[in-house]
């Protein structure tokens, strides 16, 4: 079943919404100098809205934390799954599994160039998950740039992998017929202003995902 992660969750009511539309994670930002930044008190008012009878990932968004803090964040939210988004080397995200068993591991990709994209056999062994998103010198994401999807059609590594990177319901089937990834994560695209989400968007683009399975 393809995963999608729409992230930059802010409000109760619009997590709660969008899991009953259909999504399977839910993304929250944890980097304080994000527009969608939220607190750890705040994800969890969230968490704890969620509709029982849809479970969906609770996923926390880093850039460059310690482990110390990406663990009480985890424990505060009551998050399942963590989302290392800066620069943290294969060898934090080992230690990083160690300290945190049964939280899954999704590392992002910032895609450059494809220089970018070899790294990804470096985190094929020590990450559960790997997201490709598009590459902004000061921004991590929700930027609303694409990647350069031609590129990636012999990309295939060792771990399921997410695409994210200017997802929108118009761009969604071309992304999912051109590629094959397991999952797809939005942000900026199913948005009226950072962290504020457009349901009739995200109700777009379940409705595009599911003509395309017809």
């Amino acid at each position: 079943m393809l995963r999608i992660k729409i992230c930059g969750i802010t409000r109760p009511d619009q997590g709660r919404a969008i899991a009953q539309s259909g999504a399977t994670a839910l993304g929250f930002m944890c980097v304080r100098q994000s527009p969608r930044y939220v607190v750890p008190q705040q994800i969890r008012a969230i968490v704890d809205q969620l509709p029982d009878e849809k479970p969906v990932d609770r996923v926390g968004v880093f850039a460059d934390a310690t482990i110390a803090e990406i663990g009480e964040v985890v424990a505060i939210a009551n998050l399942n799954a963590v989302q290392l988004h800066g620069s943290e080397s294969p060898q934090f995200c080992h230690q990083l599994r160690s300290v945190l068993p049964q939280v899954e591991l999704i590392k992002a990709l910032r895609i450059r160039d494809l220089q970018a994209l070899a790294a990804a056999s470096f985190y094929n062994k020590v990450a559960d998950t790997l997201l490709l998103d598009a590459y902004h010198p000061n921004v991590l994401g929700g930027t609303g740039k694409t990647l350069d999807w031609s590129s990636l059609q012999d990309f295939s590594p060792d771990c399921p992998w997410i695409l994210a990177g200017g997802i929108t319901p118009d761009n969604v089937q071309i992304a999912l017929t051109q590629l094959r990834p397991q999952g797809i994560d939005l942000s900026s695209g199913v948005e009226h202003a950072p962290g504020n989400k457009d349901l009739n968007q995200i109700a777009r683009l379940f409705e595009q995902i599911r003509l395309l399975s017809r």
